[in-house]
């Protein structure tokens, strides 16, 4: 029963449009003027949640194609990252351009003295090499070795952006020590799992 799931031929289609219901529902939000008093501070927090779930959900691949069962999710691995990138960006731009309007002299100042922005765009900035190289012809231009070294960015990525996100409140909750918590076990799996 279930390695018949994975041979849905329209499964992967099915999987695209659930990343990108989050989206659908902001935009429902916005148009239902349902996003609150600080429009602004929700949208923000909204697309930049949606990364960090995505980013873990697309670290766990690799663990979990462990189990036989669940193999074939790797296929899905590549779509999951881009999507990461996706939310990321759309996180940044609503910085860029409906946070600080872009104003270049508030951009710079944010991103050269407030560590939760310089943090923030580092993070993202590591995720565009992945997205670039995302294609089938970009492992072949660059060979598997290089290809899969570039792409271990992602777990420098995974730090900096729960870094990110814990810095965004004056004090330390239990949300950013969750997803603390979530990626130290994704990364310990792989170490225990290159020595299994």
């Amino acid at each position: 029963m279930a390695n018949s799931i994975w041979r849905i031929k329209w499964l992967s289609k099915a999987v695209f449009a659930v990343c990108l219901l989050p989206l659908v529902y902001l935009a429902w939000l916005w148009y239902a003027d349902k996003l609150g008093i600080n429009a602004i501070e929700r949208v923000a927090r909204f697309t930049g949640d949606w990364t960090l779930r995505f980013l873990m959900i697309t670290l766990a691949i690799t663990p979990l194609r462990r189990i036989k069962a669940l193999s074939p999710l790797v296929k899905f691995r590549r779509m999951l990252g881009l999507f990461t990138f996706f939310y990321g960006t759309l996180h940044g731009l609503h910085y860029f351009a409906i946070d600080a309007q872009w104003n270049m002299q508030v951009i710079k100042e944010d991103l050269t003295i407030r560590r939760f922005f310089i943090v923030g765009f580092a993070a993202w900035a590591l995720m565009i090499p992945l997205a670039l190289t995302s294609t089938n012809a970009a492992i072949r231009w660059m060979g598997g070795a290089r290809w899969q070294l570039l792409h271990r960015l992602i777990y420098l990525t995974g730090i900096l952006a729960v870094v990110h996100y814990a810095l965004q409140g004056k004090t330390l909750t239990q949300t950013p020590l969750m997803y603390a918590a979530l990626l130290a076990v994704l990364l310990l799996a792989r170490v225990v799992f290159r020595f299994v």
